[in-house]
Parts: structure tokens; sequence; C-alpha cells
């Protein structure tokens, strides 16, 4: 790439016609448009407030500040959390989200009530008013597209859908966004960053046409008349705090459209993939040399664009181009384009930050640390990880005591011995904050020599650990705890596969060839009888945790077999959550707890800790009322009685297991993020609780090697107990904490991508791909799915189907689609095919031709049925 001086100055581009991605007015950007001034080009976007006069409106309440997330589907909409935790404020267009991409900290000033959105709560207590809005049609978007005019949610149910990734014709909706991630520290991926479509709303512009009269309810032609709760504030944005997007984007490159103009001469159009992100200008000397005359050799070539600019006068950003990644739908150029857009760091480790490991291999434990720690080396002490897993951050011991009792031990790498404070690999493991986790690959937080060898709890390796101890009696109860530096020698490399076949055959005799190498201090026997008393105590501590009223969603997660050569996904499944996994999750829950209260005792303004806010309140009432009208008794008061509607409501079979996959996942969106914070900077102890494992403190502990909350644990732990003082103040670790949290969402949402992306590859070379799939959401042209043998959702159009016809109707307050299909032989009867919540169907999953795009086709039901 020619990354040569002769940028594009902004200031010289003109405007040229709006393309797919200009900033076309819509409906709430035509109020806020500047008037043109005389003398100088009109603008399009309204001119920052100066910072002060920020300061000033936010201390005074007449500004908000908050996240930006735009609708992935439909990139004019755009949202920030209300602060009362009550329903989202709409920003409508791109003109009133004025230049701020997805992620940002925005200020943003609300508008007058007569431009706020009416939601469709207000339209199903007066459902007579919605044939008024479809006669007006005033209110339509420029990009309205095919679907109804009337948005389909209006006619179908107000139950949350996810927006359907990478459908062109995905109806034309105003989806309420909100990140959903559980957490629920079990490592299950409910973020997902496409966000959920709770209620949607139509803006009801004041006008002669459509006006009418209701007997009994307020007229809509004027939002100001109608009571605050069928009303959602809208807003511009005025000011942005803090760019937290990364301004990096990848797509494609294309010659400008007018040819005779003079920027046609300097400057090609670069289109993100990603619609949320503003087409930008880029310079001709950073394309290739021969794309103007063979622009076409390039129509498939991704590029990396970084977007330095963003002019009040232009439709279009100004960017350059950073790399050419290669052929779009390919394995590596799509994974550094996720990578990239995303932040995350994957470059090779400095010299500097190198220069902080041991110099002298092979690294030896020296007699002044032995003497320091307690030496656990000839105790029976092993890791329990997936196969492929490089990085073992943490060890069990389970030891039965004369009194009947046990000795269980958590064994965590002792990584703060070896990064420490203020160093140039602290400073590179604080920025990267999190490793990333690919299908192929790790992004590591640490360089390899302590990712793999130094810290990693590997076999007859002497090894550096921090401890958590405790007597417990069988039942599971504690008794006394110990924490402390230690060193270990941990004694076998076990699978999750091995401990479960240990779980499930208690009396079987083991053989050497069917476990890893074992150390020839401790039996294999030993070892099993260990795992199986482990096993019988996590039972115990789980069911108390489930009684106490903790809660766990487990959705679908999709795991792949790749080709050993060729890096292609072969197969895929959805990985099986068992007691082996439920063991160690249940050690390390115990661990993190008892961790964060010791920190907190010990330091109560600046331990880091781990907090999960309830739902929110909005997407709950949504949920509850959709379950009512789907005749589901769900108890929504707490997270255990959550989790006991969703275990106990349901039998074993098929069809009730893939009802609770549904509501497993519907129920996952309404929950918030769990965030680190410092404890110093939040007054109410209230807040400090953990919503799913409804306990008061909880923290990150036990994977350091990957997270680096846990480091500064760690060393908050060894300060606790008479080590070095940390140095970080209250208000440092509050900033880091941030950090990790936006760290932590964004390696999500490209493992999610990571994902995706071999899914859509695995389509392509293995597909059509068959499955049973269940009835998620009913709108009146289409319907989602969640597709049971990958766990992935689509929504299925009935325009794509072969249908004589469709009808939608509802059934009480239950929406339903009736299918009417061809005759597969002209001298057959149509088959009609009813679908409503809840309905299993079959699907086809097929590729559409374009890179990593895939489609979900119903298959015709059985005429014989």
């Amino acid at each position: 790439m020619n990354n040569s001086d002769s940028r594009i100055n902004p200031r010289q581009l003109g405007t040229p016609r709006g393309g797919p991605y200009a900033a076309v007015p819509t409906s709430g950007d035509r109020k806020n448009l500047n008037k043109p001034t005389r003398g100088r080009k009109k603008s399009i976007f309204e001119a920052y407030m100066l910072k002060e006069d920020v300061s000033a409106g936010l201390k005074r309440g007449e500004l908000i500040q908050g996240p930006l997330r735009i609708n992935p589907k439909k990139y004019h909409e755009a949202f920030i959390p209300s602060p009362d935790g009550t329903r989202d404020i709409f920003i409508d267009g791109v003109v009133a989200r004025n230049r701020a991409l997805n992620g940002d900290i925005v200020i943003v000033k609300l508008l007058p009530k007569e431009q706020w959105k009416v939601t469709c709560l207000f339209f199903s207590l007066n459902p007579l008013l919605l044939q008024v809005i479809k006669a007006d049609g005033s209110d339509k978007e420029a990009e309205a597209t095919h679907e109804s005019d009337v948005p389909e949610d209006m006619l179908g149910t107000c139950i949350p859908q996810e927006a359907a990734k990478g459908d062109a014709e995905s109806p034309d909706v105003i989806i309420e966004a909100q990140f959903d991630d559980n957490d629920a520290e079990h490592g299950q991926d409910l973020l997902k960053d496409t966000l959920t479509d709770d209620i949607k709303k139509l803006s009801l512009d004041t006008g002669e046409k459509g006006e009418t009269k209701q007997d009994d309810g307020p007229t809509t032609n004027d939002p100001r008349l109608l009571p605050d709760k069928f009303l959602q504030r809208t807003a511009k944005v005025v000011y942005i705090l803090e760019k937290k997007h990364s301004r990096a984007a990848t797509g494609f490159i294309k010659l400008l459209a007018d040819k005779n103009s003079e920027l046609f001469k300097r400057c090609a159009m670069f289109s993100p993939v990603d619609h949320r992100v503003p087409r930008a200008y880029v310079s001709l000397t950073d394309c290739p040399p021969d794309f103007v005359t063979r622009p076409e050799d390039y129509s498939n070539m991704l590029f990396i664009c970084r977007i330095v600019d963003w002019k009040e006068d232009s439709n279009f950003a100004t960017g350059y181009l950073a790399k050419s990644l290669g052929q779009a739908g390919e394995i590596e150029p799509e994974t550094e384009g996720i990578l990239t857009e995303y932040g995350v760091d994957f470059s090779d480790f400095s010299p500097k930050a190198l220069e902080c490991l041991p110099q002298s291999l092979p690294w030896v434990i020296s007699p002044g640390e032995l003497a320091k720690r307690r030496d656990l080396r000839k105790e029976c002490i092993f890791t329990i990880d997936p196969s492929t897993a490089k990085d073992l951050d943490d060890a069990l011991s389970c030891k039965q005591l004369p009194d009947g009792n046990f000795e269980v031990g958590v064994h965590i790498a002792d990584v703060s011995y070896f990064v420490l404070e203020e160093t140039a690999l602290d400073k590179v493991a604080s920025e990267r904050a999190t490793s990333v986790y690919l299908v192929q690959k790790v992004i590591p937080m640490l360089p390899k020599l302590l990712c793999e060898e130094l810290c990693s709890l590997n076999p007859m390796q002497d090894r550096l650990t921090f401890s958590v101890m405790w007597k417990v009696t069988p039942e599971g109860k504690i008794l006394d705890e110990w924490f402390g530096r230690t060193v270990i020698c941990s004694c076998v490399k076990l699978s999750y596969d091995h401990a479960q076949s240990m779980i499930e055959s208690p009396g079987k005799v083991f053989s050497p060839e069917e476990l890893p190498p074992v150390s020839p201090q401790h039996s294999i026997a030993e070892i099993q009888q260990a795992v199986l008393n482990l096993h019988r105590i996590a039972q115990h501590l789980r069911k108390q945790r489930f009684i106490d009223g903790a809660l766990r969603l487990d959705q679908l997660k999709l795991s792949f077999t790749l080709d050993q050569e060729s890096g292609m996904p072969q197969g895929c499944y959805i990985y099986q959550y068992r007691d082996s996994n439920k063991l160690v999750e249940e050690f390390m829950l115990l661990a993190n707890m008892a961790v964060a209260h010791q920190i907190y005792r010990s330091f109560p303004e600046q331990a880091l800790l781990r907090r999960h806010p309830p739902p929110q309140t909005k997407l709950l009432k949504d949920l509850m009322e959709f379950c009512n009208q789907v005749g589901l008794d769900i108890d929504f008061s707490s997270a255990g009685t959550l989790h006991k509607s969703l275990n106990e409501t349901f039998g074993a079979d098929k069809y009730s297991e893939a009802r609770k996959e549904v509501l497993t996942n519907m129920f996952s969106r309404p929950m918030q993020m769990a965030l680190y914070f410092c404890t110093g900077v939040l007054e109410d102890e209230t807040l400090f609780r953990h919503y799913a494992l409804n306990v008061p403190f909880y923290t990150h502990f036990t994977s350091p090697i990957r997270r680096y909350a846990d480091i500064i644990v760690h060393r908050l732990l060894s300060a606790s107990l008479g080590g070095s003082p940390i140095k970080m103040e209250k208000e440092a670790i509050q900033r880091q904490a941030d950090h990790c949290n936006d760290r932590k969402m964004a390696s999500k949402r490209v493992q999610e991508l990571s994902a995706d992306l071999f899914f859509a590859i695995f389509v392509r070379e293995c597909g059509p791909l068959e499955s049973e799939a269940m009835v998620m959401g009913v709108l009146n042209e289409a319907f989602d799915v969640l597709v049971l043998k990958f766990g992935v959702q689509k929504r299925i159009y009935c325009n794509a189907l072969p249908l004589l016809g469709f009808h939608f109707q509802k059934v009480g307050r239950k929406p339903e689609l009736t299918l009417m299909w061809e005759p597969e032989k002209p001298e057959e009867e149509s088959v009609p095919q009813v679908i409503t919540i809840f309905t299993l169907v079959e699907v086809m999953l097929t590729s559409d031709g374009v890179p990593l795009k895939y489609s979900a086709l119903l298959k015709r039901p059985n005429s014989e049925k």
C-alpha cells in the first residue's frame, strides 16, 4: 500500500450526491438540519457544543451522557441507555447521530416532546389507529424497504427479536438495542452486539392527514397529548466525549461515479462492510497502482480503512487505506479485518516488553523464593482443561483428612510474580487487558514464554502459584479458609473428557494408555479418587447456590473441527457442558468469591470487584408481557425464581428441550453486562451485588494468564497478606476497570464474529445443511427461528418460499402465520402450515453466493401428516 504524504485535505472535498450510505435525512433529521448561511457551504451536521457548555449542561441536567449503540441492520437508528434504566433514548437518523460511531460515549440533547416516538404499547391498546398510520405514510424514511408500511411488529407481537444478520430486506422497524451479556461468570457468550428488538416505534408527525377521534383514548397526532409510558424520548448528539470506536473498518474500494469531477482524479470511495461506519473518501495514492485502469480486479478485495475526519459539510468521511487484506470470504483476511475493526492488538510484543521476562533459560525457582512459599509439590494437584488448552491458569487438589473432611485447594498461576507493576510488560498487558480466543487461534495478553511455559501449570513442572485452600465437609460446608503464595508440581494434565470419564465410570480402573502422562509420585487411582471427591463436593455446592437464588442461562455454543492442513472447518457441533465443566466452575466461583471478600475487607477503597446489575426493567416488562401472551407461567421476581421457572417448567422430551433453548435465548436479552469496578468509586454497597450469582461480592482471580483484572486482584490479595502495597490509586483502578470492561466486550464480539465467519464458510463448503428449528418470533411477513442443531438464529421471509399465499392473524394475543404451500403436482391441493411461537419446523441453510452470507429456507411440510 502506498502510504505517501499526498493525503486528502478534507476541506477540499465537495459532497457528491448521496449514495446508499450517505447522510440522507430521515424524519428525525429533517427537523434538525441547519439552515444554510450565505457565503459558505451548507452544513449537513451541527457543530459540536463547546466542552465547557457540555459540562454546564450535564450539571444542569439538560444533557445526557451514554454509550451510543447503532442498529447493525438499520444504520440510521441509534440509541443510548436512559440514565433511569427505562426505555432507551432514540437517535433518529444519521444527521441526529452527528458523526458519532458505534460504542462512542456521546452527549445528547433531548428533542421537543412532539418529536418523540409513540410505542407499539399504545397501538396494542388502540388497534384502530393502525389504519390511520397506514393511510398517512408521511413519516417513512428515505431508506424504506419493500416491507409492509406498518412496522410488522404492530401486527405481530412485541416479543424481543434479534436483528437478523445480513438480510438486505430486513423489515423497516426500529430496534431497541440492548447488549445482552448476562455473563454470569460462566463463560457463556450471551453478548449479542446486535441487539434486540424489543418494542418498535412509530413517529407521528402533527399534520392534517389521518387525524381521528377516539372516544376511549387520546388522539395520536401529537405525542404531547399522550402519557409518557406510551412514548420513547428522542435526542440528537451534540458532543462526542470519547471516541471508543476504533475508526477502522474493512470494506471495498470503488471509483467515484462522476468521471468528470475533480475528485475523480484524486479519490476513490471506500465502502465499509459494516454499514454503521460511513463511506469515506480515500486518496488514489493509497490504492493499488492499477486500480484506476483495472477496478474490476479489486471488486472482491478487502481493505482496511482508518477514518481520520468527518466534516460538518460532507456526507462522507475522509480516511486512508491502511492495508490490503486479501479476498473477501477467506479466513485470514476476514479474521484480520475483525481484529482490526475491534482494536485488538495482535502485533508482536516489543523488545522492551520481552526484556521484562526471565532472560536466563531454562528458568528455575530460586531457593530464596521457595523459602517464602508453602511447598505443595508433593501434593496430588492436577489441571482440568479443554484438550487444546495451552495456557493452564488453574489447578485443583482434594485430600481426605483423618476426621473425614477434605482439604480442597484452588491453585492459580502466580502471574504477578513475573508481571511487575509499572514495567513495559505490565503496560502492554494492561492495554490488551484480555486474551482473545478465535476459532483457529488465540491472541494472547502475555508473551508465549509466560502463557504457555513459565506461568502455565504444565504437568511435572515446578510452578509458582497463588492458592486458596479450604477445609470442607463432604457436603461442601466450609470450615476453614487459607490464602497464600505456594509452589506446586501438577501431576497430570487432564482434559474435560478424561475427568468426565472418571465421573461417569467411578468403579473403572483406568490404564495408563487411557490418560495423559502421570507423575510417578501419584497413582491413577489417587487422581481418580480426588476427581470423584471434588465432583461430589461440587454437586453440593452447586445445589446450594441455586437454592440460594443463583441463575444460569446456558445458550447453545458452536464448536468446530478444523482440517489440520488447510485450517478450513470440517465439522461443527454444539459444545456439551457436562459434570466435569461444572466441577471446575464451582471451585473457580468459590475461589473468586473468597478472594473478593478478602480484598474488600482489606482495601475497602481499592478493591477491584465485579458486579452484575439486575436486568433492564423495560426489557424485562416486555418479556413478562410476551410470556403472558403465550401462556407461560414464568416468575421474574428474582434471579433464583427465573432459574427455577426455566428449569422446572419443562419436561425432558425433544420439544421441551427446544422450547427451553428458545426461552433461554429470550431471557438473556434483558440481562446487563457484568462489570469490573473499583469499590472506592461506588458509594452504595448494594450496587456491588452480582445478580446472576446472587452474591454480595464477586471478583475475578482465577485466570491471570488471560485477564488483566485478575493480575490486579492478585496484587491486592498479596498486599492483603502482607506483601508490597499496590501502587494504583482508586481512580487509576477504576480507569483500568473501565478499560477491561471495554476490551472484554470487544473480545466477546470478536469471538462471536470468528464463530460466525467459520460457520458461514462451513455452510458454503459443506452445505446445504438441514436442521430442526423452533420459531422464536412471528411477524406479518416473516418469522424468526433458532436453528437447534447449530444454535444460530435466522429470519425466514414468506416471499422467499414457494407459497400460493400466506395469512397473518392474532389468535387471542398470540401471533400466527398460515402458509399456503404451492402443490408439488398440479392435481394436488395446497398444503397449509401454521407458524406460531414455539412451532417446530425443518429448515435448510444454504449459501447465498455472496461471501459469508447464508439463508435459512423452510422445508415443505410432509403433506401426509
